[in-house]
C-alpha cells in the first residue's frame, strides 16, 4: 500500500477582520438592582459593570452573528463563498442539534462551508482561533470564520443575587486566513475538570422536563472561587502563551482578557507585570460579561477606539466553565 497523501496549507496564519454586534438595548444596573436587593455601588464595587448589552426578540443567535461576521468579511476584504469553515463559539444556542453555525453559513452565502459549534463556555472563542489558525496552515481551509455569540440573558435568572448583574448579550467574528509573516502564535490551552461545578447549568433538560413548573434552566457561578482561580491561574497561562510565541511584555501592545469581571482584569495585569504603555481592554463595563464573545466584542472595540492598531501585538486570553481557558498572542489586522 502506498502511503496517504496529506494537505498542506500556508506557512502561517493571521486575522485578516475583526466584525461586532452589539444589542440595542444598554441595561443600567438601577433596572437590576431591586431585584437582587443590591445598588449601582455594590455592582460596579464588585465588577466594574456599570451597564450592559440585553438581547430583544429579533437579536437571535443567528442573527447577531450574521451581522459581526459581514463585519469581519468586508474588513478582511474576503467575500462569503471564500469562506472553507464557519466555528461558532457558544453555549446559548437553544437546540442541541442542529449546529447554529450551518444556518450562519447559509445565510452569509458560503459555499457549502463546514460549518460547526464548540462548547467551551468563555474560552470558547480563544478555541476557535487556535483550530482556525491550524486549519489554514495545515491545508484543511484557507479561509476560516470564527464566531463567537451569546444570548445569555435567556439563560440568567434575574433574581440571581451572584449572577444576575454579570452576564449579558452579543456577538463578535473574525476571518482567518493565510498570511506572509506570523499573524497567531502558540495556543495554550487546557481544562480542570475538578472544577467543574463552579461555574454550570442548574438543572439539566431531563431535570427540566420533570419539574412540576418547567422553566429555562440557569447558570450558577461561585464568584469567589473563580475569582481566586482566574485572578492567579491565568497570569501563569499569559506568561506562558508569551513564551511560546516569542514574545515579552516589553514587545506587547495591548491585552485581551476575557471580560468577566475588572477585579480579575486588574489582577491579572498585576500579575503578569504588564507596562503601563500596554493597553488593556476594559470593554465589560458597558457590555457586562459576554462569555464567548466577550473577548473579540473587546477587541473591536480597542480597534474601533484606536488603542489597538493594525500591526500592533495583543495578547488574547479567555477562561470560564468547564474550568477551561485558552490564550494565544495574535498580531492586529
Amino acid at each position: 500500500m502506498t502511503g496517504l497523501a496529506t494537505s498542506t496549507g500556508t506557512p502561517y496564519a493571521a486575522i485578516l477582520g475583526v466584525g461586532a454586534y452589539r444589542p440595542v438595548r444598554s441595561v443600567p444596573n438601577a433596572e437590576i438592582v431591586e431585584a437582587i436587593d443590591s445598588s449601582d455601588e455594590w455592582i460596579q464595587q464588585r465588577s466594574g459593570i456599570k451597564s450592559r448589552r440585553i438581547a430583544g426578540p429579533d437579536e437571535t443567535v443567528q442573527a447577531m452573528s450574521v451581522a459581526a461576521a459581514r463585519v469581519a468579511l468586508e474588513r478582511a476584504g474576503v467575500d462569503a463563498r471564500q469562506i472553507d469553515c464557519v466555528v461558532v463559539a457558544t453555549v446559548s444556542h437553544m437546540m442541541q442539534t442542529p449546529a447554529i453555525a450551518t444556518a450562519i453559513a447559509y445565510e452569509l452565502g458560503t459555499d457549502d462551508a463546514a460549518a460547526f459549534d464548540i462548547s467551551a463556555a468563555c474560552a470558547g472563542f480563544c478555541h476557535g482561533v487556535a483550530m482556525a489558525s491550524d486549519f489554514v496552515r495545515g491545508g484543511s481551509a484557507r479561509h476560516v470564520l470564527v464566531i463567537g455569540v451569546e444570548r445569555l440573558s435567556d439563560i440568567t435568572d434575574p433574581t440571581d443575587r451572584g449572577t444576575a448583574f454579570i452576564f449579558a448579550d452579543g456577538a463578535g467574528a473574525v476571518v482567518v486566513g493565510p498570511s506572509d509573516t506570523p499573524g497567531i502564535g502558540p495556543v495554550v490551552w487546557g481544562s480542570q475538570g475538578e472544577h467543574f461545578d463552579h461555574i454550570r447549568q442548574v438543572e439539566d433538560w431531563r431535570e427540566v422536563i420533570a419539574s412540576e413548573k418547567p422553566s429555562m434552566p440557569h447558570l450558577t457561578m461561585q464568584g469567589n472561587a473563580v475569582f481566586r482561580w482566574a485572578a492567579f491561574s491565568m497570569a501563569k497561562v499569559g506568561r506562558e502563551a508569551l513564551d511560546r510565541a516569542g514574545v515579552s511584555v516589553d514587545d506587547l501592545d495591548c491585552f485581551v482578557p476575557h471580560q468577566a469581571n475588572m477585579r480579575i482584569i486588574d489582577a491579572l495585569a498585576r500579575s503578569m507585570k504588564l507596562p503601563a504603555t500596554v493597553k488593556i481592554a476594559r470593554d465589560i463595563a458597558e457590555m457586562g460579561n459576554t462569555s464567548a464573545a466577550s473577548v473579540p466584542l473587546a477587541l473591536d472595540r480597542m480597534i474601533a477606539d484606536g488603542e489597538a492598531k493594525s500591526g500592533d501585538t495583543a495578547l488574547l486570553i479567555a477562561f470560564g466553565a468547564g474550568l477551561a481557558y485558552a490564550a494565544q498572542v495574535v498580531v492586529i489586522p
